[in-house]
């Protein structure tokens, strides 16, 4: 079957199309002459690599600085567009309702080739692709195309060319990572990236493994006077190149250095290792928030700033992972270094980005989070919002963002895990691998878990968050009745306890005491600490969700409600997010409204992984609400899994005050649970 990359090369009939050096569209291999407009050819571009249709005002205000009927040009454009590329079977310009699309669904498009390379993950792919995609890279993105006022496609224009840089760099260390050092184009690929990634110490010390394993010295110390000047120049800490040279010069003297492949993984543990001491092993991800840009003229200093500075805060509060502080960034950011490059000099896993625009009667900030070594964009996002109170809507993008943020980078880390042997995971690996069991939720799993935490603890004592992950654990153990509970729920506190001892400022640690002391029964104890979680961080998911569980059966059912809404705000894709609407279900009952209790707990319950104290809320809910048959199904299937399942054990499970026992037992009674 015909590659599309070989179809960009022209070997196929049909239209294709290159944006990456100068805008080229061919048809049978043959250039078509386009239109003289620059716009034109923007519009053209910014409608290729757009993921969906693009309203007309958004495409006037890219392109147009205003001018007396920038719709009018907008009509001439798609006009003469069409005129390009509409075949007499297939109309690929298409306007429908204020929306404008184009439709390329079958033609090679080397950007969106690279584009979905970097979806799947560069590091996946074999070398035939690999190095198809490297031929793809002729020049920048849109070679030559800056507009004159036109500040917002330049914006965007900036933001592509980053982008399809680094996936240049990531596909080029994939190449050599996949070659023999004496392979020819294996210099080609290094001198590439070095040059695309200057500041990139990966980079260096992979030229410098293979100039050392071909046996070329004299090149290879003759790099290094060269770039450590580089570095130098901008100030740059150039010592971890030094001494990943010196250890192979050592290994050179000490043995043949050929028995030393100059493989990326051994590049990464030299990089990683500081002057006289092994290998390091990270022990968290690492992020840097880099400032965000306001799109009118590009300025710096204003709201954009403000709103940068308050992510990097709440991200640091959430204790996750490695932030990088503010300071770093924006000296890095004063220097126009884009934000990829800033990635790599700083050393990080993660880079986030974004720009704020004011359009007239509109807030919109649009963010993305890219994994530093793959140039993949993990996520990204667009927020708009009226700016009736701008304070209060900053906080609530702001939410978003750090929450999304934050869940994103754990999928990750956690599915990266899970590629991994098990002998062979560092602390924050096996913590993420523990996460992956954890959130099964059967007793199997949880095991499984349990056994990846301790691991974690063992590998790294001062790991509060897999302290917490330890206790989360007992906690299951004890509320399922996977085990004696309260063995259990002493060993959940004890594990809890560690976690607080290790880091009293994280709040996944209060989180687990919080959860602790309510299985001892320490109603008060257990939401001074689940406030004390949410205070250090507002944006802590699950310190909301465990204050509405909490409240749900014995405190306040309204502020469970409010809890519940907000911890799903934070987290609205939440691996528990059937305990955040069981809780909201609980509380409707505990209020007399049983419809909505009802309501409420079957989205619950239609969650993929809800366990079965999930399905025996549906079905006390459903059947306070009179939804007999409904609630009998539900019944029906707890008892397949849970023959003498009854409402004494539904009632023992929590914490219900007298008056939600009496309501309880009343469903139960109506089902044949009671």
């Amino acid at each position: 079957m015909e590659s599309a990359t070989s179809r960009l090369d022209g070997e196929a009939t049909g239209l294709s199309v290159r944006l990456l050096g100068s805008l080229t569209i061919s048809r049978n291999g043959v250039p078509v002459a386009l239109p003289a407009s620059r716009k034109l050819r923007a519009l053209f571009a910014y409608l290729a690599l757009a993921p969906h249709a693009v309203g007309r005002s958004r495409l006037c205000e890219l392109l147009w600085d205003v001018p007396n009927d920038p719709r009018g040009e907008l009509r001439w454009c798609l006009s003469k567009l069409r005129g390009v590329l509409d075949e007499p079977d297939r109309r690929r310009v298409s306007t429908q309702g204020d929306t404008v699309a184009l439709d390329l669904s079958d033609c090679p498009v080397d950007a969106l080739e690279v584009t979905n390379a970097a979806a799947q993950g560069i590091g996946a792919l074999d070398v035939e692709r690999l190095r198809a995609l490297a031929k793809l890279f002729a020049g920048d993105f849109l070679d030559g195309l800056e507009l004159e006022r036109s500040p917002h496609f330049n914006s965007w224009l900036v933001a592509q060319r980053r982008r399809f840089h680094s996936c240049h760099a990531a596909v080029l260390e994939q190449l050599a990572a996949n070659h023999p050092a004496d392979t020819p184009d294996v210099s080609a690929y290094l001198d590439k990236w070095v040059e695309l990634a200057p500041f990139d110490t990966r980079a260096h010390v992979a030229l410098l493994a293979n100039l050392a394993e071909r046996g070329e010295i004299g090149a290879a110390e003759d790099h290094l006077a060269s770039a450590a000047r580089l570095f130098q120049s901008e100030a740059l800490d150039f010592g971890p190149v030094h001494a990943a040279w010196r250890a192979m010069r050592e290994q050179r003297s000490g043995a043949s250095f050929r028995a030393q492949p100059a493989c990326l993984s051994a590049v990464s543990r030299l990089v990683a290792a500081p002057d006289d001491a092994g290998p390091v092993e990270p022990s968290h991800a690492s992020l840097a928030v880099m400032p965000f840009v306001e799109e009118t003229g590009g300025t710096r200093g204003g709201l954009a700033d403000g709103f940068t500075h308050d992510i990097i805060t709440r991200l640091a509060k959430l204790r996750d992972f490695f932030v990088i502080a503010r300071g770093s960034v924006f000296a890095l950011a004063e220097k126009n270094i884009a934000p990829e490059d800033a990635g790599r000099r700083l050393n990080v896993d993660y880079v986030a980005t974004g720009t704020v625009r004011s359009p007239p009667g509109r807030l919109i900030v649009s963010v993305e989070l890219i994994e530093v070594r793959t140039a993949r964009i993990v996520w990204a996002e667009t927020f708009e919002r009226r700016p009736d109170d701008i304070f209060g809507v900053l906080d609530d993008i702001g939410n978003s963002i750090v929450s999304s943020i934050s869940a994103e980078i754990e999928t990750v880390e956690r599915n990266r895990a899970m590629l991994k042997a098990p002998n062979s995971l560092n602390a924050w690996e096996a913590y993420h691998r523990g996460l992956w069991h954890m959130y099964r939720f059967t007793q199997a799993e949880n095991e499984h878990a349990r056994h990846f935490f301790d691991m974690a603890v063992q590998l790294d004592p001062t790991f509060a968050r897999a302290y917490a992950g330890l206790s989360f654990t007992h906690w299951q153990n004890a509320f399922q009745r996977w085990g004696d509970r309260d063995r259990e729920s002493g060993l959940a506190f004890e594990s809890a306890g560690h976690s607080l001892l290790v880091d009293d400022h994280n709040p996944a640690a209060h989180w687990a005491m919080g959860r602790a002391l309510w299985l001892r029964g320490e109603q008060d104890g257990s939401l001074l600490e689940l406030e004390r979680a949410v205070d250090l961080s507002p944006n802590f998911a699950l310190g909301h969700y465990a204050l509405s569980f909490v409240h749900s059966q014995s405190g306040d059912p309204q502020a469970a409600i409010g809890s519940s809404d907000h911890s799903r705000h934070l987290s609205p894709f939440d691996p528990l997010l059937f305990g955040m609407l069981g809780a909201r279900a609980m509380a409707h009952v505990r209020l007399g409204q049983f419809e909505e209790a009802a309501e409420w707990a079957l989205k619950a319950a239609a969650r993929p992984n809800a366990h079965a104290i999930i399905l025996a809320i549906a079905a006390h809910c459903l059947a306070l609400a009179g939804r007999l048959d409904e609630a009998r199904g539900f019944a029906a299937a707890i008892r397949k899994t849970l023959p003498n399942y009854g409402v004494d054990d539904f009632i023992g499970t929590f914490r219900f005050e007298p008056d939600a026992v009496a309501l309880f037992r009343q469903g139960a009674r109506r089902i044949g649970l009671g």
